[in-house]
């Protein structure tokens, strides 16, 4: 027989799950509550013990006048001997020759009773502790009410503080959010005042911000001047290839410099895309013949399927670059058949291999980078060409895996 172990409860849980503004307010209100009750009970018992120590001592000082009137023959009207109303233990206590003072309740009320022996019998006194009680009812009011205006100021006060540091890092997060979504040269620093951690934090992440934007600067940089220093001579070996004799090397050849050019005129485009001069040309246009009319400039073997035609304004140069590198990333990489579909503004394309490998899931499309051999070869740059032209036009991007098997890239133009 198996027995199954019972699985602990995550203590930390709901704690991880709360806000920090809510963390903040929730231990500021419970030190607050439970400084509060310390301090209200200790007063409470201080009070209780200083008006039953004034009543034992008013008792105690009428006990020993009514014993002097005893002794004198005189009678004393606070004082009565053999009291039947006189608590058992205090009679007892004083019967066997002690004096003593107990707080007792009867049908009279609350009272203070003081006892001591005399001859053939015990006499009492008694003081009576209504008003005191009714004295510590009230204090005790006072105390609670004390005690809910201190708690709440103090978890106004904490929740005031706890927001200022939630804001800031609400800002400081929203900021780091934009770092990560391309916007390099935003900074924290000025959104985050004070000199405190979160300035601290702010400080580090505007340093990483302007670290990661010195070394993009530097590698667009760099991918567009190899391609500028490339394009001259490339343009030369492109003549000097023409000009050989015909026969299977020369193709060879002619076939290599050409891919050759054609990955170096995508630099050069990806180097346009990352400066961020690029303006769309829009134009209104069917959206169905725009397709149509990028599948027969491809040249490729497409299946198109329309669910709904719509007219859209967009630029329709960047539209046959992005819809013509998805279809050439789909043959290449994938296996047939390819399918385009348009639905409204939304364009998908499909094909049936080994689908995208996880890194381009995760992170998106960069370039000189095909993690999955099962998808074939290449440089990564059409797909990051593709996204560059997304974002110049305003559009979106997605790219997924079907749940039946192949890559699923989705094209959603932007409303006009």
């Amino acid at each position: 027989m198996t027995v199954r172990r019972p699985r602990p409860f995550p203590s930390g849980l709901t704690l991880r799950r709360m806000t920090l503004r809510r963390q903040i307010a929730t231990a500021v209100a419970a030190i607050s509550v439970l400084v509060a009750v310390a301090v209200g009970l200790l007063v409470h018992q201080a009070m209780i013990r200083q008006h039953v120590d004034q009543a034992r001592s008013s008792a105690l000082t009428a006990l020993n006048s009514a014993l002097t009137d005893y002794g004198r023959g005189l009678s004393n009207p606070v004082a009565a001997r053999d009291d039947p109303a006189l608590p058992t233990r205090l009679h007892d206590l004083a019967a066997g020759g002690r004096e003593g003072t107990v707080l007792a309740t009867d049908q009279q009320g609350e009272s203070m009773w003081a006892a001591a022996p005399v001859q053939g019998g015990v006499l009492s006194v008694r003081v009576d502790f209504t008003q005191d009680r009714r004295a510590i009812a009230d204090l005790d009011r006072i105390i609670l009410l004390t005690v809910v205006a201190a708690v709440f100021t103090t978890v106004l006060a904490g929740v005031l503080v706890a927001d200022r540091i939630s804001r800031r890092l609400r800002t400081a997060a929203t900021a780091a959010r934009g770092i990560a979504a391309g916007g390099t040269d935003t900074r924290i620093g000025e959104l985050v005042d004070g000199k405190d951690e979160v300035a601290d934090l702010a400080a580090a992440v505007d340093l990483m911000s302007r670290t990661l934007h010195r070394r993009l600067e530097d590698e667009q940089r760099f991918t567009a001047d190899v391609a500028h220093e490339l394009r001259t001579p490339l343009t030369g070996l492109v003549t000097a290839a023409e000009l050989l004799p015909p026969g299977r090397p020369t193709q060879l050849v002619q076939n290599r410099v050409q891919a050759l050019r054609a990955l170096v005129e995508d630099l050069l485009e990806v180097s346009r895309l990352d400066a961020d001069v690029e303006s769309p040309d829009l134009s209104a246009v069917p959206l169905e013949r725009a397709v149509r009319r990028t599948v027969t400039l491809t040249g490729l073997d497409v299946q198109i399927g329309i669910t709904s035609d719509q007219e859209v304004r967009t630029d329709l140069r960047r539209l046959d670059r992005i819809l013509g590198n998805l279809l050439l990333n789909a043959h290449r990489h994938g296996v047939g058949p390819v399918e385009l579909h348009v639905d409204g503004r939304r364009i998908t394309v499909r094909d049936h291999g080994p689908g995208y490998p996880d890194d381009l899931l995760d992170h998106g499309p960069q370039r000189f980078r095909t993690d999955a051999p099962e998808r074939g070869r290449g440089h990564g740059l059409g797909l990051t060409i593709a996204t560059g032209h997304t974002r110049v036009i305003g559009a979106t991007l997605t790219f997924a895996n079907h749940p039946a098997g192949g890559a699923l890239a989705t094209l959603t133009l932007p409303p006009d």
